[in-house]
């Protein structure tokens, strides 16, 4: 448990030698890093922003999602802003006319996966992102969306073993994992907690 700090100048009432010149305690400039920066309200404007923009994403309106993870872009935090900028491009993307018919390319048939998947067609989206996978098997958001499908139809040996290698190939979807509720399924799972947060290990 962390001690409270014991003032200093409990005895240097009575000497008035010099004069009591308290800086705020506030940092100097703004916390870089992790949690802390959350402090600054900057940053929780911007995640109020990003929370906006993503509830506008999940409802499949993608214009004004885009509007406002382009804003999101703006603020302070670095984090924040790549993950509204991996979201800006699902989005972008998704406002394409779809090749729904005879998908050809990998990020074609991905596109037609997530389509499905926000539909509640399991089996369709799964044969998308498996198609998806065999032409760009290094593809993180492909493997990542396999992973969220997994969770979502209540797989979680496999979900947790796409996540795993999802985050292998990029790093930031341990990040994206830790907000997305497609993964609500696992949030009680030990092995979950373990690959988002190896720092509380």
């Amino acid at each position: 448990m962390a001690k409270a700090k014991k003032s200093r100048s409990s005895s240097s009432h009575s000497k008035a030698a010099k004069p009591q010149k308290r800086k705020p305690l506030a940092p100097p400039h703004p916390p870089q890093r992790g949690g802390v920066e959350l402090v600054d309200p900057r940053v929780q404007a911007q995640m109020r922003l990003y929370d906006d923009a993503l509830a506008l994403f999940h409802q499949q309106k993608f214009q004004k999602a885009k509007q406002e993870l382009e804003k999101v872009l703006e603020g302070p935090s670095k984090e924040l802003a790549d993950r509204a900028r991996m979201h800006l491009k699902i989005a972008e993307q998704r406002m394409k006319p779809q090749h729904e018919q005879n998908p050809k390319s990998s990020e074609e048939h991905y596109q037609r996966g997530v389509a499905m998947m926000n539909l509640g067609r399991w089996d369709d989206a799964r044969e998308s992102l498996d198609k998806a996978r065999k032409l760009a098997a290094k593809a993180d958001h492909i493997v990542y969306a396999l992973a969220a499908l997994d969770c979502l139809t209540g797989e979680a040996d496999a979900a947790m073993a796409n996540l795993k290698i999802a985050i292998g190939l990029n790093s930031a979807n341990r990040y994206h994992a830790r907000n997305d509720e497609d993964f609500a399924f696992l949030q009680e799972d030990p092995r979950f907690t373990e690959l988002l947060y190896p720092e509380k290990e």
